[in-house]
């Protein structure tokens, strides 16, 4: 390899420079003595307040102003982009040395001396290449014809705020280059005076200014490269300064100016109180900075997803990218943004339904998963024969469980400042949004006053003070855990207790384990009530669970979520079988009832997209079969929603509702009961009515079966009356237990209807005349019915009076519309 020495001569005679001699006097002093010890002191901080209110004459005149700044910024960024390049010029030739006998520098010290100085060049490269791309554009612009009018319209028109952002959201990289100066500085005089080789180098390095076909060099010493970007920091924030009283209020980058400004000034004040040795901050009321929460989260900026690692601070919120060691060097994390506590406002929501491309997408990663999972498990039986095959497939797995991590979450955590800057975290799992908001919140009500962070030294400390290590990954785990859950786990929610007012409040599950299954569910939302019910069966097929969490949610009109509460049960194989398991939660002030039961079996691969089975047209007992209950989801929707706001209605179900606005609830419910119900909530009353009936009219058997028909016609010939309710309600016991209990919890809600005749003018032969054909039907002769015929008249007249008759029975059985799930001998209880 060739020696480095040899190198340098090569390159410093090619730029006619002697290297026999000692240091020439250099052509442009640019290093003073008193620039060695330029970090023990504050950088220069004159000057460094937000602007006042521009008072130059007119737009115009601020404008041309403004387009002389810029002109002037690009210029010295070129020449600053000349001085870093010249700076970089010996790296590679220095990296090379470091691996032969004669090294001219140890591998450490080349990573200390030109430590970030690529990455600020590459960040002022893009800066610059944006800036003059911007003003050439603007350049064409003007010169192009038109009135002046027309030219001061362009200088609106020209936009630069958002790459001085970029470049000032960057900034933290000076704050690496500036705590490593001192060390960079030390490297370079102590190998300047030892090593002949170096000292030739180190005192006559070029740059070559390229202006048109006019070639000057300047020479500079290295120490005098080096404190380029010390220099360089100061000024960019002087710079902003001048573009921002150039640039009228009301341009379209005032706002981004003032940000990138504030930005720059808030590094800085931090870079300043580092080099004042003052590291410990103090907050108001003597709190000291902290770090109270970690975890990684997915930022979203400007519709790409990113994971990054965020950092909860006592008095901010410090978003972070984490960089994995490369050889030879550390951990560590490069700052993205900060947002200060003091004035922070939250809010969450579900995010949008995702599209068919994303969900193919997910179902696409969750069954490769699956399959490498399986080939995990093979492969571990092999033993120490498949170890490295184990190990690249763990690795795939870990690969896809992250991407699964960055592209699945659906819940958005809004961060709004007061300075007006904001930014969105997505979040798996409602539970983990929770915890974020709540330790935020509880930071936010206690004002303290923020302090200017020193962004360098915070995102430094991260690697030393995160408590979370890694990503949420289950492929990760280094033991499998025996006792965690796999195959399917069924939980029933029934009801909650305790809520201070009346909500419309659902419940939402969550449960762990390997991602190749959706892993949460909630429950439709309950009507406005103080005791919601819900008596809902919620199922998950889970591989590797080890924790249920629960949460109940209040949702108001304006479709605004609160979080009422929240608890984490353990997930015991041993303490859960195929039997239900009654328990209440305590979320706080709420108490959730459920229950739980599970069926361990080997899992299928994940299926595609998992959508709700229809409903309507469906048998009744296979739609109470699919919801686990007694009384289709459907029918006690509309019956709730219905005596909540339209017991008045003149003329309920007898006046018939929007055909189509029916048929867009029909569909929801077919597809999505949760949203179904949210739009129940807001439909007209007779459209709910509607669709109540049309379900019913839709049931290929009706909720009385047929073969009762004849039974019930018989029953209606009975001339004692007590005999004849007390034989029609008879009847009822030898339907099947769906279809009884969902006919008597109608019957009862239509007795209800009628106890306001008064007001909404249904009486119980009115409601008999509505209902009875779509309730009761005729057996289909020559199907296996050999019974008498019945002419239509005479069948609608069986239709009405079977049901009338039934309306008027005040003994009838109470409807159950739940399976009963609690079939332990005692309730258990988790206090949360």
């Amino acid at each position: 390899m060739m020696d480095v020495f040899e190198e340098a001569v090569q390159y410093l005679e090619s730029q006619h420079v002697p290297v026999e001699a000692e240091a020439d006097v250099l052509e442009e002093d640019v290093f003073q003595e008193e620039a060695v010890s330029c970090f023990l002191s504050p950088l220069h901080s004159e000057s460094l307040d937000f602007p006042d209110t521009p008072t130059l004459c007119s737009p115009e005149e601020m404008l041309e102003r403004r387009l002389v700044v810029l002109k002037g910024i690009l210029e010295s960024e070129e020449v600053y982009l000349r001085e870093l390049e010249a700076l970089l010029m010996p790296m590679k030739a220095l990296r090379a040395s470091a691996g032969t006998s004669q090294p001219v520098l140890s591998t450490q010290q080349v990573q200390t001396v030109f430590y970030q100085v690529p990455e600020l060049r590459d960040m002022h490269q893009s800066f610059y290449t944006g800036l003059k791309a911007r003003l050439s554009a603007h350049r064409q612009t003007e010169s192009s014809p038109g009135e002046e009018k027309e030219m001061s319209q362009s200088g609106f028109k020209l936009m630069v705020g958002d790459l001085f952002l970029k470049m000032v959201n960057q900034i933290g990289l000076y704050g690496g280059f500036i705590s490593n100066y001192e060390e960079a500085v030390e490297v370079v005089r102590k190998c300047t005076h030892s090593d002949p080789r170096f000292r030739t180098l180190a005192e006559s390095m070029m740059s070559n200014n390229n202006n048109g076909s006019d070639k000057t060099r300047t020479k500079y010493t290295f120490e005098a490269l080096l404190y380029r970007p010390l220099d360089r920091v100061t000024k960019t924030t002087l710079v902003l300064r001048d573009v921002l009283k150039a640039t009228p209020e009301e341009h379209g980058d005032y706002t981004s100016l003032q940000e990138a400004l504030r930005l720059s000034r808030s590094f800085l004040s931090g870079v300043n109180e580092s080099s004042q040795c003052k590291r410990e901050v103090t907050l108001s009321h003597g709190v000291r900075r902290q770090l109270m929460r970690d975890g990684f989260v997915v930022d979203v900026s400007e519709g790409e997803r990113s994971l990054r690692h965020l950092f909860l601070y006592t008095d901010l919120l410090l978003c972070t990218r984490f960089k994995h060691a490369s050889r030879g060097k550390q951990d560590q994390y490069r700052f993205s943004w900060y947002l200060p506590l003091a004035g922070l406002k939250l809010r969450w929501a579900a995010d949008q339904e995702r599209s068919p491309d994303t969900h193919l997408r997910l179902h696409t990663i969750r069954t490769k998963m699956f399959l490498l999972r399986q080939q995990l498990q093979q492969q571990k039986a092999k033993g120490s024969r498949g170890v490295s095959l184990e190990a690249r497939s763990k690795k795939k797995m870990e690969q896809m469980e992250l991407m699964l991590l960055t592209h699945s979450p659906v819940y958005r955590l809004e961060l709004h400042s007061p300075s007006g800057k904001s930014h969105t975290l997505l979040l798996s799992s409602l539970y983990e949004l929770e915890e974020w908001r709540e330790a935020i919140h509880k930071l936010t009500t206690d004002n303290i006053e923020t302090v200017p962070p020193d962004l360098l030294t915070l995102t430094s400390a991260c690697v030393k003070l995160r408590m979370t290590q890694q990503p949420p990954l289950h492929s990760s785990s280094p033991v499998e855990d025996e006792e965690a859950l796999c195959g399917t786990l069924s939980v029933a929610v029934h009801s909650a207790y305790g809520l201070q007012q009346p909500a419309c409040v659902y419940v939402c599950v969550e449960v762990d384990g390997y991602e190749f299954y959706d892993k949460q569910a909630h429950t439709h939302s309950s009507i406005h009530t103080l005791n919601p019910h819900w008596d809902q069966e919620l199922s998950f097929q889970v591989d590797g669970a080890r924790d249920l969490r629960v949460l109940c949610v209040s949702q108001s009109d304006g479709h605004d979520e609160t979080v009422l509460g929240k608890a984490s049960v353990q997930l015991e194989s041993k303490t859960l079988n195929k039997r239900w398991r009654r328990q209440t939660l305590h979320l706080g002030q709420v108490e959730v009832t459920l229950s739980l039961k599970y069926c361990p079996h080997p899992l299928d691969p994940p299926s595609s997209a998992a959508q709700l089975q229809p409903v309507f047209g469906v048998p009744i007992e296979i739609v109470a079969q699919q919801e686990g209950v007694l009384v289709p989801h459907v029918v006690r929707c509309c019956v709730e929603e219905l005596e909540r706001r339209g017991m008045d209605e003149v003329g309920l179900y007898r006046v018939s509702g929007s055909t189509s606005d029916i048929a867009v609830l029909k569909a929801m419910f077919n597809s999505n009961l949760r949203e179904a119900v949210t739009r129940l909530r807001s439909a007209e009353v007779n459209d709910v009515s509607g669709v109540l009936k049309l379900y019913f009219r839709e049931l290929p058997e009706p909720v009385m079966p047929t073969e009762l028909f004849q039974s019930l016609t018989r029953a209606l010939d009975i001339q004692d009356i007590n005999s004849r309710l007390d034989s029609m309600v008879s009847l009822l016991h030898s339907c099947p237990d769906p279809n009884r209990h969902t006919f008597l919890y109608l019957l009862h809600h239509l007795q209800r209807v009628s106890e306001k005749q008064d007001i909404n003018k249904m009486t119980l032969m009115n409601l008999a005349t509505v209902f009875g054909p779509s309730l009761l039907r005729p057996p289909v002769v020559g199907l296996g019915h050999d019974g008498p015929t019945v002419d239509i008249s005479q069948e609608v007249v069986v239709q009405v009076q079977v049901v009338f008759w039934y309306l008027q029975c005040n003994n009838l059985p109470e409807a159950q519309t739940s399976l009963q799930h609690d079939t332990d001998a005692e309730d258990e209880t988790t206090h949360m």
